[in-house]
């Protein structure tokens, strides 16, 4: 219900008599008229550190400092796409050509090249490790004639945009705590996600939106579980955490009005709570107070932004035949790879879009197949619509999942059906666009694309150059929480330099 009258606002029970006392009409116009000036120094602030500064405590003083020196130099990339194949795709079947297999078919992975390595669980009991050729042929592909599956026909015809990394490992075996080690640094749960820390030191570009978008795909299998703390925030304050924009009526939950209750109201019980908030932040010096009003504020501005940018029922026939048949359907990956183009428009900072249904430890040579034609042409059209408008040179784009499978197969071998268990040892991403060089390989694994003999590129180090690309140097963006300083990349971490354009 809407407050008319003109006195100060007031709630009057027991518990609100303390703050009540201290909000009478001197010191309102004393504290407004002196947080006017204050207000706009933090606007300022915030535009470029996305947070208002918190009070001034020494811990304070130190978040701002981090912030203040905030780009740490000229960045390539303005926003980043991050399309996450969750369940781990296989390189075997993608990118990763591995010709002398083919005479290997059914032969026990060799102990020498093994070398003693932790199997999962699901493989470890297994009498013998069948060497599982990959089905597909591979072909060569651009200027410099880059292997790639013929599971990858559309994706072939862009390779000269895409730097293929081959020799990325991590340590975690099995999908949560990889997962969780992809998007945050750390196998356990609770830090922030990489969006999250990027929110959290450059800010926004645009004030209608989150800073931080996740978009997950409806028409993929629900092998393994997503989590909203794999876009979640962690340590740091609330509004840097990830909004989950999804298809139908409500893209974002409890964003709408609810039946009855107009804009304007709105509007008034958000100044009326933003009053109260920022009473209770006097009195107790809460920073995540702050927080809370920021996202309440948010809220009410994407009312308005949220609606007209999740509508692609405008765009032309010719985008949605580049972007292929499923492109139409709200909420499908080809629909949200048009989605994340129209959010970078919008300057949103970064996009992360989960496509499940990559965990093959069975009848892989089909779902290989099917997972491929989802995702296959409207990727290669994604790069194909921002390099044409221009939006390629300034953005990031990252492929790829939280690890690769075994040369070997995972239970029966068959000349036409074999699964794969999960690999950390080594796996094949790729990125294009601002910053990295174009065409080309990086990194090489051996004959059995078992283990890294050339160029080795951790999770550690690859969020390390992610961050470099965005004028970030992950040495120096950290958070003090708990009398102890964290960074993304935790004490670890080194830029690829030779993906480096």
């Amino acid at each position: 219900m809407a407050h008319h009258d003109h006195e100060p606002f007031r709630l009057h029970t027991p518990d609100f008599e303390p703050l009540n006392k201290q909000w009478d009409r001197r010191n309102f116009l004393l504290k407004t008229a002196l947080g006017l000036g204050a207000l706009a120094t933090g606007t300022l602030l915030s535009t470029r550190s996305g947070s208002t500064p918190a009070s001034a405590t020494p811990s304070a003083d130190f978040q701002q400092a981090v912030l203040n020196a905030l780009p740490h130099f000229a960045p390539k990339a303005k926003r980043v796409v991050y399309l996450f194949m969750s369940g781990g795709p296989s390189q075997l079947e993608t990118f990763d050509y591995k010709p002398k297999l083919q005479t290997m078919l059914g032969q026990d992975l060799p102990d020498s090249v093994r070398k003693g390595q932790r199997l999962t669980g699901m493989s470890a009991n297994q009498s013998a490790l069948p060497i599982a050729p990959s089905l597909y042929k591979f072909n060569q592909h651009g200027k410099n004639q880059t292997w790639v599956s013929e599971l990858l026909p559309h994706t072939a015809q862009v390779v000269d945009d895409l730097c293929i990394v081959k020799s990325v490992f991590s340590e975690a075996i099995n999908h949560d705590p990889a997962l969780t080690f992809f998007q945050t640094g750390n196998q356990l749960p609770g830090r922030p996600s990489i969006g999250s820390w990027i929110s959290y030191g450059l800010g926004t570009d645009n004030q209608n939106l989150p800073t931080f978008i996740v978009l997950v795909s409806k028409d993929a299998p629900r092998d393994q579980p997503l989590y909203a703390r794999l876009w979640g925030n962690g340590f740091l304050p609330s509004e840097h955490q990830g909004v989950q924009f999804r298809s139908g009526k409500d893209p974002v939950l409890f964003l709408n009005n609810p039946e009855g209750y107009d804009g304007q109201d709105r509007k008034e019980m958000l100044e009326y709570l933003k009053q109260l908030n920022q009473m209770q932040n006097e009195a107790y010096g809460d920073p995540e107070v702050n927080a809370r009003i920021a996202q309440y504020e948010m809220a009410y501005r994407m009312q308005t932004s949220v609606p007209e940018v999740m509508d692609i029922s405008k765009e032309s026939d010719e985008v949605f035949e580049l972007y292929g048949p499923t492109s139409r359907d709200p909420g499908t990956y080809a629909a949200n790879c048009i989605l994340a183009r129209k959010l970078l428009e919008k300057d949103v900072k970064f996009v992360q879009l989960y496509h499940q249904g990559w965990d093959h430890h069975g009848g892989l040579p089909n779902g290989m197949k099917a997972q491929c034609q989802t995702i296959d042409q409207p990727t290669a059209a994604f790069i194909t619509d921002l390099k044409r408008r221009g939006l390629l040179e300034d953005t990031l784009v990252i492929w790829g999942g939280e690890f690769g499978r075994t040369v070997y197969s995972q239970g029966i071998l068959t000349a036409d059906n074999y699964g794969r268990d999960h690999h950390p040892r080594c796996f094949t991403m790729w990125m294009a666009g601002a910053g990295v060089k174009a065409g080309i390989s990086y990194g090489e694994t051996d004959d059995f694309s078992y283990n890294i003999v050339k160029d080795p590129v951790h999770v550690h180090d690859f969020h390390a150059t992610l961050m470099y690309l965005l004028g970030i140097d992950h040495e120096q963006l950290v958070y003090k929480f708990q009398g102890r300083r964290f960074r993304l990349t935790d004490v670890h971490g080194q830029v690829v330099k030779g993906i480096l354009a």
